[in-house]
């Protein structure tokens, strides 16, 4: 039994003190500005102006956007409140070896994702070293760009939040270039971009369309609104602060309006792009006219866009998951290029067209976690965790064998209904994994393993920052205060 205590307390799965927390609000929302420019937002643009002109997908992509972002805000607080990342907390849903499961789901999902950003990338710096040197080896730059990327997460969340700090200022400037650039082609050609729609419909077809931008935006961060734990555990948040808002500032900010504006934004220049040329990825589209340093400058804006996205979206959820699955002979770092050896077997450069579509798939599937993370933690626990035993391989996580059966019926039930909804996957894997596991575990399962903060909702014992706690698991007088206080 000592053997499995040790193995689930991995020094870098351990909760993050306040001490610990380095990212500021701003670094959190400079984070956000670098994950969103990824060729697959830019591919909503394009779809949504097929059918959709401008304002109307703009509208669409901010109420996405707003709500995805609500509930990354809502599932960022486990991370802010107690410091434990989404692997741990996955342990009170899924059980201690039951969250091994779904978490390897998402780390894949991730490290995929890594590959194909990294693919997008090493395209663009392959453009910028033919222009400069004549050198023209897009495979010797994936690989060159990929160990960068894995080298700068693995120095730690600060050297991650350093990059954000540096790219995103230039991502900006270069997207406004961007937009003002597309414009010009698209107005030359006859189109006004804001009201030019290819195949334009109307009444129950136009208000079909739009729902789908909405999802689609709210689809394609389901995957990160349930690791977020994995982030925000990093984020600086004051204690003894009581009201959510105030503590969850850092995620607010971030998730509420750095994300919406920078999607929004995003959007417009990938539908602005295949009004100009009919070709969404705005590289294709401004390497038409573009030359010489103009296409430099451009190029570079994708390297660091990508580098910026798979550090922070990617990276740093795959390599915490793969932690936890090793334990603690398997590292922070080691996981870190775990990470980048998945997302290079894949070979997303002859995958692409298949892999982005069961992504986005996958990140339907997990949406139900989304919805059963919320309704465990708001709706069945109230913000209170006994943090000790989420370390301890006998405590209350261990349930049947190590897993939660309630978890796993929810999440397939919520993962399967979704997948036939394609379109409205985020909203109908949430919904029903929520009432699933919420029906499951109140009248069922938590009736026969029995939860001490369910039985005892105290605030002293099991809240974290809100009371200035900081769980410190190698503090043997606090864990026997603690288990005296039960």
């Amino acid at each position: 039994m000592k053997k499995q205590k040790n193995y689930l307390k991995s020094p870098d799965l351990l909760p993050i003190s306040q001490e610990g927390r380095k990212i500021t609000t701003l670094g959190f929302s400079f984070m956000w500005v670098g994950m969103v420019v990824v060729l697959a937002t830019f591919a909503i643009g394009g779809a949504g102006v097929m059918s959709l002109p401008l304002p109307l997908v703009v509208l669409a992509t901010i109420i996405g956007s707003v709500a995805i972002g609500l509930f990354i805000s809502l599932i960022a607080d486990i991370g802010i409140e107690h410091g434990v990342s989404f692997p741990v907390y996955m342990r009170a849903p899924f059980g201690t070896i039951g969250t091994h499961i779904p978490s390897i789901v998402r780390g894949v999902a991730a490290s995929m994702w890594f590959g194909i950003n990294t693919y997008f990338g090493a395209t663009a710096m392959n453009g910028i070293l033919n222009m400069l040197w004549g050198f023209d080896s897009w495979l010797v730059c994936f690989f060159i760009f990929a160990f960068v990327q894995l080298l700068n997460t693995a120095l730690g969340i600060k050297a991650v939040e350093r990059f954000a700090d540096m790219a995103a200022p230039t991502i900006i400037l270069i997207s406004i270039w961007m937009y003002l650039e597309l414009s010009g082609t698209a107005a030359a050609e006859g189109r006004n971009v804001w009201t030019w729609t290819e195949n334009p419909v109307t009444g129950g077809a136009a208000f079909t369309a739009f729902l789908v931008v909405i999802f689609s935006n709210m689809g394609f961060w389901a995957t990160l609104s349930a690791d977020i734990p994995s982030i925000s555990r990093f984020i600086k948040a004051p204690k003894f602060e009581r009201n959510w808002f105030k503590r969850n500032k850092g995620a607010i900010v971030g998730s509420l309006i750095a994300l919406p504006l920078t999607q929004t934004f995003m959007i417009i220049i990938g539908a602005v792009a295949y009004i100009a040329v009919q070709n969404y990825d705005p590289v294709l589209a401004l390497q038409e006219t573009a030359t010489g340093v103009v296409l430099g400058i451009l190029l570079l804006m994708i390297v660091l866009a990508q580098w910026s996205t798979n550090i922070s979206a990617n990276i740093v959820p795959a390599a915490t998951i793969f932690s936890n699955v090793g334990g603690p002979k398997f590292p922070f770092w080691a996981g870190v290029f775990a990470a980048g050896v998945v997302g290079t077997i894949v070979q997303p450069w002859s995958l692409f067209g298949i892999i982005i579509p069961v992504l986005l798939i996958v990140g339907g599937i997990l949406s139900a976690i989304v919805g059963i993370l919320f309704a465990d933690y708001y709706l069945l626990r109230k913000r209170r965790v006994n943090v000790y035993d989420l370390y301890k391989g006998d405590g209350q996580f261990k349930y049947a064998g190590g897993v939660n059966v309630a978890g796993f019926i929810s999440w397939i039930v919520g993962a399967v209904v979704s997948y036939f909804f394609p379109s409205y996957s985020f909203l109908i894997g949430f919904v029903l994994g929520a009432a699933c596991y919420y029906l499951l575990c109140k009248y069922w399962y938590f009736q026969k393993y029995t939860q001490a903060e369910i039985e005892d909702p105290s605030d002293e014992k099991f809240l974290g920052i809100t009371v200035g706690r900081d769980w410190n698991l190698e503090d043997e007088y606090a864990d026997v205060e603690f288990r005296d206080a039960k």
